[in-house]
């Protein structure tokens, strides 16, 4: 039996263009003579759709658009993801196509991702069905994970699924493969959805594990791609790529985000993108993604500098702008900062300097951003990191401004990582003095993040403990760091739900991303 893989990029909402690359791909696997070809969960309607579920003309067009497709297999099955209505509500299901209409419908029993929760149904969960006169089994999403028996007349599972990329899932995600595939004896054909979703990216990275536990076939991650696998011929072992099993999964991570841009751009109709340039290393990443994604004609800088900001940083800015290619100015604030101070005397004159100018700076700057972007289109990428965002040392309305959040789920110290990288990838397009200088906002004289934190190896490794991790303060203080940083570090955490609550779209990136997996009460007096 010759099996097809399909994995394509889908749009939320696109029913028509969906189902056109569909059907595009249906015709190619019957040209290239297989018997069955699989495409991705809920491929017809894209996803996460969230509302859009819940309009019944929404579900009626995807009903059209699998009539639509089943007319195409007539010489050829399909196994096609889409939501559907049932008398139990509406539910994500894998629809098998054969001769001419819908044959078999079999729906996920388990909703495990938030972004599904209160918008799916459950179904009665894997079923063996009959393609092209072999019985195979067909399970939807993290169903997979629940597999309690198989029937034993069949040798493939299917599994077609929507599984979001995360830092560390790949390996584990195929971890699990091969356990099943090793232990149930079966050929497990495994297809997801692939590229950007809105704060979503999905990796494809399909593959086929065959009975033995080896992986013989897998498609291209963080791209469409097509593979074709027959169950009667022989493969050599797939040597796994070694990013997979690397520690340092830098190049998934800058891929991913690459990816995520330029689909948040593409499929909203947004071509060009702005950047505060500072000097620093966030904006200098993040202005790095956008070229890449965007094309260096679309992508400018402004340079923004104060009197307190360094002469090396607006020079840094520069040159990072033109070994990139991307257009630039520099306008300085002093003069709007100095208006806008002495506009205020009457309210805050005669107190010391502290983060009121400091903030004042931060929303000039953004100001002017959103100036260049209403007046000429150019979409304001935010620059913050997981780091600052998770301690609260941003300014609402300021540097938490911006459509789009492409950094905002790593952390500081991945942001360096994220920077070598692209040095190693672009011929040193970041300068050195980027990487080399302490962090620092420089609002005002002489400051650096130093002075209230430790170094950002230890602050990142206490909250990817209480984060990512889950562990409380006492873990933590056990593990070895000092108590008096992790009680601050827990005690900035909690404080600061409310600034993050009003963050723009982040892309996320990581396996706990603030407001989705990581999701507090705006009013949380329990503290612990």
């Amino acid at each position: 039996m010759k099996f097809a893989l399909a994995q394509l990029n889908y749009t939320i909402g696109d029913i028509d263009g969906n189902t056109s690359k569909i059907i595009a791909a249906v015709e190619r696997a019957k040209r290239e003579g297989a018997d069955v070809v699989i495409f991705a969960e809920q491929a017809i309607s894209g996803t996460p759709a969230f509302d859009l579920l819940r309009k019944t003309t929404f579900l009626e067009l995807c009903e059209d658009a699998l009539e639509r497709i089943a007319s195409h297999c007539d010489s050829i099955a399909a196994v096609v993801g889409s939501p559907i209505l049932t008398t139990e509500g509406i539910q994500s299901a894998a629809l098998v196509l054969e001769h001419g209409r819908i044959r078999y419908s079999i729906s996920k029993q388990h909703i495990t991702a938030r972004r599904e929760m209160g918008f799916l149904n459950g179904g009665d969960g894997m079923a063996t069905v009959t393609i092209a006169g072999e019985k195979v089994a067909i399970v939807v999403g993290d169903d997979f994970r629940s597999i309690k028996r198989i029937d034993p007349n069949v040798r493939t599972l299917i599994n077609i699924n929507a599984r979001r990329y995360g830092k560390g899932v790949m390996s584990r995600r195929y971890d699990v493969i091969h356990n099943m595939a090793y232990v149930e004896a079966k050929n497990i054909i495994f297809v997801n959805q692939v590229g950007g979703s809105g704060e979503i990216v999905y990796d494809g990275t399909s593959g086929v594990m065959s009975a033995d536990g080896n992986l013989i076939l897998l498609t291209k991650s963080f791209e469409e791609d097509f593979g074709l696998y027959d169950t009667e011929a022989n493969y050599p072992p797939f040597q796994m790529p070694d990013e997979f099993f690397r520690h340092d999964r830098t190049e998934q991570l800058y891929r991913a985000a690459v990816v995520g841009l330029r689909d948040y751009f593409h499929k909203n109709g947004y071509t060009k993108a702005c950047v505060g340039l500072s000097g620093g290393i966030d904006s200098s990443i993040v202005a790095c993604i956008a070229a890449d994604a965007l094309g260096k004609e679309n992508v400018r800088g402004l340079m923004m500098p104060s009197q307190f900001s360094s002469d090396h940083s607006v020079a840094d800015a520069m040159l990072l702008a033109e070994s990139l290619g991307i257009e630039y100015n520099v306008l300085p604030i002093t003069e709007a900062y100095t208006s806008m101070v002495n506009t205020l005397k009457p309210v805050i004159g005669g107190r010391e300097f502290d983060s009121t100018e400091e903030n004042i700076q931060a929303r000039i700057r953004t100001i002017m951003l959103m100036a260049l972007q209403n007046k000429t289109g150019y979409v304001l990428l935010n620059s913050s990191n997981k780091s600052e965002n998770a301690l609260g040392l941003c300014t609402l309305y300021g540097d938490t401004a911006g459509a789009f959040s492409v950094t905002g789920d790593l952390y500081k110290t991945e942001m360096y990582d994220l920077a070598r990288f692209i040095n190693r990838r672009f011929d040193n397009i970041i300068p050195e003095n980027i990487l080399a200088k302490e962090p620092s906002s420089e609002l005002h004289p002489g400051q650096k993040d130093s002075d209230i934190l430790p170094p950002y190896e230890v602050v990142d490794a206490i909250l990817m403990r209480m984060i990512e991790q889950g562990q409380h303060r006492e873990e933590i203080i056990n593990a070895g760091f000092e108590g008096e940083v992790v009680e601050k570090i827990h005690a900035m955490i909690m404080h600061n739900e409310k600034k993050r609550y009003q963050f723009p779209p982040v892309l996320r990136l990581s396996s706990c991303a603030f407001g989705h997996e990581r999701l507090m009460p705006l009013i949380n007096k329990y503290g612990d």
